[in-house]
């Protein structure tokens, strides 16, 4: 079941807009296995301990200080998924659209996150500021920790990972 809790924060994604939590993670789109992750599901899940995160608007200015980070890698989350191809190298056609619940989307490539270092800088936080990914505010908020500007690629209120082919 696709829940959801409302909260009103101000985000870069849509500022000043109410917000729909995400209580679920859906993978869906061009796989053989469907799958979804519950908060409890992504709580119980192997973390890694992130550095603290500064997030900078599109200007280069701070507009958010992430502490006291943990996250599972994105990487991680996607084990599981089987991919609908006939020869690897069909797997360069793959992308990923990665969507929050007020529309706001992000596009990686499959090499991207497999086939680049990059690929273990995208993680989902599961404790942020002292909070649980339950009591986060931007549930279930993503990040890419080696982005230059990495407002660009954070994500709060993460809903669905699209797994799409050209």
């Amino acid at each position: 079941m696709l829940l959801f809790s409302v909260f009103q924060v101000a985000s870069a994604q849509k500022k000043s807009q109410t917000i729909i939590l995400s209580d679920t993670l859906f993978i869906k789109g061009a796989i053989k296995n469907p799958k979804f992750y519950t908060l409890k599901d992504l709580d119980t899940l192997k973390s890694s301990s992130i550095p603290n995160q500064l997030i900078y608007n599109h200007n280069g200015e701070i507009k958010d200080s992430l502490k006291d980070i943990r996250g599972v890698k994105l990487i991680d989350l996607l084990k599981p998924i089987q991919f609908e191809y006939q020869k690897p190298r069909e797997l360069n056609e793959f992308f990923f659209v990665l969507t929050a619940t007020d529309g706001y989307r992000v596009v990686f490539s499959w090499n991207e996150i497999y086939n680049t270092e990059l690929g273990n800088a995208y993680f989902v936080i599961t404790e942020c500021n002292g909070d649980r990914i339950q009591q986060m505010k931007n549930r279930i908020l993503f990040i890419s920790t080696h982005d230059i500007k990495p407002s660009r690629r954070h994500i709060k209120s993460l809903k669905t990972i699209e797994v799409k082919r050209l």
